[in-house]
């Protein structure tokens, strides 16, 4: 009996003890704006449940990156995957999370701010300076029943490194050879007109302060602005309004094992044209970033969480949570995922 009450007790000490740990530890990671929101109500949530604690910086995909690189955080954060190129200046392979998908739309700042239908023509031709009035007969031709301003457009874009700007820029590569050729596509860019916002808050700040702006946010920055968005012209030729139904839909197409994948100019038909999955990045071998392994371990029960449990915290920040097919994927990743050789998946 006494042996018994020891063995019991000395079990209740490991586990208060495991249960400290878990408590008093800290995952830290950086990068994209894009899914800030979401990211904050998970890692939030998250904490109430376990006790592990996510300092989380928004500070732009490019610097997420860059941060990962230095090895000076646990994950990044972005929404461009990294290029072939890039990858060459990682030592140890990297891969990538996607924990959702989200909506890149135009949000504007007019009197009474009508719903516009706007055309990638007529977006490629304000980014570029080429369109410089609201009344432009191009976008008149698709507004017919909007009477529009005779006001100078002014256009907003990002300051800093930002995937939001690959996947905006990813678009306009693909719909304008002029874009292409003249800007192209990055997650910083050489920008021929506007003015420059820090984050996508940043953005939306200088958008709805300005009269005749525009500029693009990820979704939720511009209905929780109670910012309006246009509907765009997708390759089937239907106006699509951003929804959560619009960015799923452009989901469901083949998915590549590493799930790097832009899903900008959909063939869907009722898809909306500027979507993109936005990816948490992490180490293969997570002992390759100098963390214990403890440490690599509640790191991927978080990553695991966030793709399962905490994908119904999408929907309600206008996200698209991950399709099977993605999840599928998704799961496959995660269990490659390694301390020294050996697999963290439990």
């Amino acid at each position: 009996m006494k042996k018994s009450r020891l063995l019991g007790g000395i079990a209740t000490i490991l586990f208060s003890l495991t249960l400290l740990r878990a408590k008093t530890m800290t995952l830290t990671g950086a990068g994209a704006t894009f899914p800030y929101p979401l990211y904050s109500k998970m890692f939030n949530e998250y904490h109430k449940i376990t006790g592990v604690r996510i300092n989380y910086q928004a500070i732009g995909s490019g610097a997420g990156i860059r941060q990962l690189l230095s090895k000076t955080v646990d994950f990044g954060a972005s929404d461009a995957y990294v290029t072939d190129e890039e990858l060459k200046k990682f030592t140890s392979p990297i891969v990538h999370i996607p924990v959702v998908a989200g909506a890149v739309v135009l949000t504007y700042n007019l009197p009474q701010n009508p719903e516009l239908k706007l055309t990638p023509e007529i977006v490629a031709g304000i980014f570029l300076g080429k369109i410089k009035k609201w009344n432009d007969p191009l976008i008149q031709k698709v507004n017919p029943d909007v009477k529009l301003p005779n006001m100078d457009i002014v256009v907003v874009h990002r300051s800093d490194g930002s995937g939001t700007t690959f996947i905006f820029s990813d678009y306009l590569s693909k719909v304008s050879e002029e874009w292409k050729n003249k800007v192209g596509r990055g997650k910083a860019l050489n920008w021929p007109v506007g003015l420059g916002g820090k984050g996508n808050p940043g953005v939306a700040g200088l958008v709805k302060q300005i009269p005749g702006a525009i500029g693009y946010v990820e979704l939720t920055y511009a209905l929780t602005n109670n910012m309006p968005v246009a509907l765009l012209k997708n390759r089937s030729g239907k106006f699509v309004k951003p929804t959560i139904e619009a960015v799923t839909k452009v989901t469901d197409i083949s998915l590549p094992d590493d799930m790097r994948v832009s899903l900008v100019n959909t063939q869907a038909k009722d898809g909306y044209p500027i979507s993109g999955f936005t990816w948490i990045i992490v180490y293969k071998d997570l002992k390759n970033t100098g963390m214990k392994k403890e440490k690599a371990g509640e790191l991927w029960k978080l990553l695991w969480w966030m793709t399962h449990n905490g994908q119904k915290y999408a929907k309600p920040l206008y996200y698209a949570p991950l399709s099977q097919k993605a999840l599928e994927k998704t799961e496959k990743i995660l269990s490659s995922i390694n301390y020294d050789g050996q697999s963290l998946a439990k």
